[in-house]
């Protein structure tokens, strides 16, 4: 279980005149094992942040982080993260980049090609496993971001919108594809976002943050049948639920000085 409890995160000014700027207030939320959370807000309320600080990439002033009630002080072999820039390292071709966190844990060759091949396999790139990263679509980027992070067998996945920078169709077809995963694996996943949509279709829960500083509005269950089918959309449940998003965001955003 992940557990965070009152967290203050504040960023000190670069500039000559000091000051600071607080990003994160008395955040409190658990995410219980296996759960998929789905994290929306507006733009600069903290996302990102907050997803680094469970990372363990970023520090905090206040506060507690846990998993498992061990706090958390720095990046862990139960968490992995997916980036909306990809990540990849650009010199090595998508075998190598999957199998980078499986070497640097020790992994046998042999062993680490194989896992590799698997989930490359699993994330739909059967035959591109020489090609470099240039030579890859977007899409096809952040599957192999996907399986990178899977191979090292993270209990826990932390995804910073992974799919914003993609277009409208690759986006859908790896939501449906990451959901497919999941209900495979059974990961515990924290998935920011800024699409309602995506929120919705994704998540056991959407988490809502207020502008910045940051704070947990409101935590939303999501009462849609799993698996997801694609036309979960046009559900009334979901149109719902997307509405309701949209009207506690535009009012968070319109009563803003």
């Amino acid at each position: 279980m992940i557990r965070v409890k009152n967290l203050t995160k504040e960023f000190g000014s670069m500039d000559n005149g000091g000051g600071s700027v607080l990003a994160l207030s008395s955040i409190d939320f658990e995410v219980r094992d296996n759960e998929f959370v789905t994290v929306i807000g507006p733009s600069g309320c903290g996302k990102t942040t907050l997803l680094r600080i469970i990372a363990g990439l970023i520090s905090y002033q206040h506060g507690e982080v846990s998993i498992d009630s061990h706090p958390v002080v720095g990046p862990g072999p139960e968490r992995a993260v997916v980036f909306q820039n990809f990540a990849l390292l650009p010199w090595t071709d998508v075998l190598g980049n999957v199998t980078f966190g499986l070497d640097v844990r020790g992994a046998t060759k042999n062993d680490s090609q194989a896992k590799a091949k698997e989930l490359i396999k699993l994330v739909g790139l059967e035959g591109f496993e020489r090609r470099l990263p240039k030579e890859l679509s977007g899409g096809m980027q952040q599957r192999v971001g996907l399986a990178r992070a899977l191979a090292v067998n993270p209990r826990i996945l932390l995804m910073d919108e992974p799919f914003g920078a993609l277009d409208e169709q690759t986006r859908r077809l790896l939501q449906e594809q990451l959901l497919q995963l999941w209900e495979r694996e059974r990961k515990t996943v924290v998935f920011i976002t800024h699409s309602m949509e995506e929120a919705v279709m994704l998540g056991d829960r959407v988490m809502l943050m207020t502008p910045r500083p940051g704070k947990v509005k409101e935590m939303i269950a999501i009462p849609l049948k799993r698996p997801r089918p694609p036309d979960i959309e046009k559900s009334a449940a979901f149109i719902e639920i997307k509405e309701y998003l949209w009207e506690n965001l535009r009012a968070m955003q319109t009563d803003q000085p």
